[in-house]
Order: C-alpha cells, then sequence, then structure tokens
C-alpha cells in the first residue's frame, strides 16, 4: 500500500497543533485505508476459494503447508502447552488449599486450558512460528518479482499462493489447540495428583463435573477464527512487502505484531458471545464452586 500524504498549510510548521492535527488526520486516513486494502485481499482470497475449491486446495498445494503449519509446529505447541498447566497447579494450589477446595482445582485449569489459554496460547505460537515465515517467503517473493512473473504466466498467485496457507492456519490451529490442551491437562494432572498428592479419582471427578462438552467446542471455535486471522494477515504483510531486506524484516515483524492483537482482540469479542451462548444452552450450569 502507497503510504498518503496530506498537504500541509503553509502556517502549519509554525503551529504546533495545526501540525499534530494534520498527522493524527494521515494516520487516521492511512489506517482506513489500509483495513480497506486487507479485506480487498481476503475477499479476493475467498472469491478465489468458493469459486474454484478444488484447483485452490489441489494436494500438491496444501500438504505441504499443512505439514509446515501444523507438524512442525507440534513440539513447541506441547511443550509450552504442558508446562502451562504445571504453571498453573503450582501456583494454584495454594490457594485453593486455603478454602479446602483443593480437590477442585483439576476442574478449574482444564477449563481455563480449553477455554482460554490452550487456544491463544496455540495461536500465538503459530503466529510467532508459522506467520512471520510465512509473510517472509511471500515478501522475498514480491521483492524478486516472483509475483509479477506468476502473473505474466498467467498464474494466480492468491489462488496458488494464499488460499492454501490460509486454509492451512484454519485448520491446523484447532489440531494444534487440541493438542495443547491434552498436554496441558496432563501437566496439571501430574502436579496436582502426583506432587501434590490429590486423589486421582477426585481430580477427574471435577473436571468431569466443571467441564462440558462445549468448552472444548468453545476453544476450538476461536482457534479456527484465530487461525483465519494469522493466516489472512500473514500474507497480506508478504503481498505489501516494500522493498528491500529491511522491508521484508518489517513484514515479518508487523504480521506477528498484527496477528497478536488481532487474536487478543477476537479473544474478547468470542469470549463475550460464547460465554452467552453457553448459558443459553446450559442454564442450569454450575458455578466451579457450586
Amino acid at each position: 500500500m502507497i503510504r498518503r500524504q496530506w498537504p500541509l498549510p503553509r502556517y502549519a510548521a509554525r503551529m504546533p497543533l495545526a501540525h499534530a492535527v494534520s498527522k493524527v488526520g494521515s494516520t487516521a486516513y492511512d489506517a482506513v485505508a489500509g483495513f480497506g486494502d486487507f479485506m480487498q485481499f481476503f475477499l479476493a482470497a475467498v472469491q478465489r476459494l468458493i469459486a474454484h475449491p478444488a484447483r485452490c486446495l489441489r494436494p500438491s498445494l496444501i500438504f505441504p503447508q499443512l505439514y509446515s503449519v501444523g507438524v512442525l509446529s507440534i513440539p513447541v505447541v506441547g511443550i509450552t502447552g504442558a508446562f502451562i498447566g504445571m504453571i498453573l497447579a503450582l501456583e494454584g494450589y495454594d490457594q485453593f488449599q486455603a478454602i479446602g477446595q483443593e480437590d477442585r482445582i483439576g476442574g478449574v485449569i482444564v477449563v481455563s486450558v480449553c477455554k482460554q489459554i490452550g487456544p491463544v496460547l496455540s495461536a500465538v505460537m503459530v503466529a510467532g512460528r508459522v506467520g512471520g515465515a510465512l509473510s517472509a517467503e511471500l515478501g522475498t517473493m514480491r521483492i524478486t518479482e516472483q509475483l509479477d512473473a506468476m502473473r505474466a504466466m498467467d498464474a494466480d498467485p492468491i489462488r496458488i499462493l494464499v488460499v492454501p496457507r490460509i486454509v492451512a492456519c484454519i485448520i491446523m490451529t484447532p489440531i494444534l489447540t487440541i493438542i495443547s490442551d491434552a498436554l496441558g491437562t496432563a501437566g496439571a494432572w501430574l502436579v496436582t495428583v502426583r506432587i501434590f498428592g490429590v486423589a486421582d479419582a477426585e481430580f477427574w471427578h471435577y473436571v468431569q463435573q466443571i467441564v462440558y462438552l462445549l468448552d472444548p467446542i468453545n476453544g476450538l471455535v476461536k482457534a479456527t477464527i484465530f487461525g483465519l486471522c494469522i493466516g489472512t494477515i500473514a500474507c497480506y504483510r508478504g503481498f505489501t512487502c516494500q522493498p528491500g531486506a529491511a522491508g521484508v524484516g518489517q513484514a515479518a515483524t508487523s504480521s506477528f505484531v498484527t496477528s497478536f492483537i488481532a487474536i487478543i482482540a477476537a479473544n474478547l469479542v468470542l469470549a463475550e458471545f460464547l460465554n452467552t451462548m453457553f448459558y443459553i444452552l446450559v442454564p442450569d450450569a454450575p458455578s466451579v464452586f457450586g
């Protein structure tokens, strides 16, 4: 995207307030224009996917992306998830023991991991490990004119390069979330049962009592939306990369930062919406200590 420059009045240099207002207006204009360009890019990818799903998702295009986005991310997501579960158990046990509810800590940790921590953690790991790499890869193709060469040969770079990467992020982020949830639960069980001595039967009893089927589904819905955000933002940053090595680095950094903000913002909106839907569908759900 070409940055728009607003002309400054002659007296702006002598009037700091006028200069500041002009800069704010220019920044706001750039932000709105950039969002419009992003939505146009996103809708173009959706149009390609709907119009030619078989051509966009050929095995030769989608399988390498599934492997890169998902399989190679399993170690970091799994290790991080396990340690998060253990840390939550270590930090929370004393508080639960102080009120005589240490048996319930497993259920609280598991529902927290499934609904919030697992999806967000997996998405952040994907944004950091995959999003930056996608932006750098596509950005390098842009500045070396490979994208222009594809267009010259009547090959659609959005269909060939963008759609498979976005779909791979949408598919693999929920799968990585499941792995993170499972290992986070295992880490919480290890600390709670094996170290602090909570009865194994009590741990799983309260997990069963507190965690509903809709809770993991809640997390998987979030993870799907997060994957869409990560894939689209990463590809857009790569396609709008500025020339030079510095431009590629800036695109990779901007991809992670923007994806992280999008994940947090989407999580806030989805948490309120999905929690409301949960209490509509399960109106008699007990509280944690009920």
